[in-house]
């Protein structure tokens, strides 16, 4: 057994939300500036079921950057496991969740980083009540996530989705920017990501008959959630591409209503080959300024180019808005993190519980079926 006792993570400052930090903006009034509003606590040891490609490049080095003590991890690759193990000095692997459950601490969280389609046979080998955070997608179809959502409160299980974008730096800060009045009442949320993504990298793609709203778009869909809510309806359409034409569809349009004033879009095209005119970008405008996010992780993928917020103004110019960090890894403390704090009752908060990933899940339900309808035709002139 392995002691992380000693270990004191400062949550609100390791999730990027500490609110005594604003931005550099002689209107921004911070909500509180209180020290409960930053609770202490002691994270519980992380097991990471799977050691693959995003745990290597994004878990792993949040949880080393936040201090998260990581116990063990579990994969049936043991040489690729031990190889991971070693590079961030975690103590134990395992084969098996079943060889690994007698030797592990008595609390701690399991990170399952599993594909979509194994979440359903890993979660009933976990001890009822446990806490978990799962990876996105929340399976591959809503039939699917129902199954999880149910299955975890069948076994009383503490669990989140890792839905993370909503933890970017970037994202925290302008979501700062609105609840401070600095956008007025916002009208516009724009998501517009037109890049090239190397899809051969996850070999599981190859044979998915869903792609890009269920694998990149849910992102978007979630975050778009994170700030608005549920729509009350959803207008889409997914297609596929001639440059990879043994994948499904990884271009995609989403219209998200909400009221006759909102006006809330997602567009995705994953073969933007010509890189001087890529964005990556998600904009808000309000009756009082604007924002503008860069998400420099889609760009030159998966070496990524840095994040960025702008802020304007109604009438003025954009102006940088300092953050540190970036999506990848950065946002992966935030929703690692919130779980921290809520199984430790630092938090009386779970953003991405299963109930609301469910939700989620539903959105790009209705993408899906709105693309499958037909669209109106022209209409005849007699």
């Amino acid at each position: 057994m392995y002691d992380f006792s000693d270990r004191q993570i400062d949550f609100w400052t390791r999730v990027r939300l500490d609110l005594s930090m604003p931005p550099a903006h002689e209107d921004f009034a911070p909500m509180t500036d209180s020290a409960e509003a930053r609770p202490e606590f002691t994270p519980r040891p992380i097991v990471s079921i799977g050691a693959g490609g995003i745990v290597h490049d994004s878990h792993m080095p949040a949880y080393r950057k936040a201090g998260f003590p990581v116990a063990a991890l579990i994969d049936p690759d043991r040489e690729k496991a031990s190889a991971l193990a070693r590079e961030f000095s975690v103590p134990q692997t395992f084969a098996s969740i079943g060889e690994a459950l007698p030797q592990l601490p008595a609390e701690v969280i399991f990170d399952v980083a599993v594909p979509a389609s194994a979440i359903l046979s890993v979660l009933p080998q976990l001890p009822d009540g446990a806490a978990v955070l799962i990876q996105k997608p929340m399976g591959e179809t809503l039939a699917e996530a129902v199954a999880i959502e149910r299955l975890c409160r069948d076994k009383g299980l503490i669990a989140a989705v890792n839905f993370q974008l909503r933890w970017a730096p970037v994202m925290q800060a302008a979501r700062k920017y609105a609840l401070a009045g600095l956008l007025g009442d916002v009208h516009e949320m724009e998501v517009h990501v037109s890049v090239f993504m190397p899809w051969d990298l996850w070999s599981f793609l190859a044979t998915c008959p869903r792609l890009e709203i269920l694998y990149h778009s849910i992102h978007y869909v979630d975050l778009v959630r994170a700030w608005f809510g549920n729509p009350k309806k959803v207008l889409a359409k997914t297609l596929r591409n001639p440059l990879t034409p043994a994948l499904a569809a990884t271009r995609s349009v989403i219209v998200l209503e909400y009221d006759d004033w909102k006006r809330v879009t997602i567009s995705a095209n994953h073969a933007h080959l010509y890189t001087e005119t890529q964005r990556s970008q998600v904009t808000w405008e309000g009756t009082e300024g604007a924002l503008e996010a860069i998400m420099g992780v889609n760009l030159d993928y998966p070496r990524g180019k840095p994040d960025r917020l702008r802020y304007a103004r109604r009438g003025g110019g954009w102006e940088i808005v300092p953050t540190e960090g970036n999506w990848f890894p950065d946002a992966f403390i935030g929703s690692m993190g919130s779980l921290q704090a809520f199984v430790a009752g630092a938090s009386a908060e779970l953003p991405t519980r299963v109930s609301d990933a469910l939700d989620t899940m539903r959105t790009v339900e209705a993408a899906y079926l709105s693309s499958k309808m037909d669209g109106q035709p022209l209409p005849e002139i007699a």
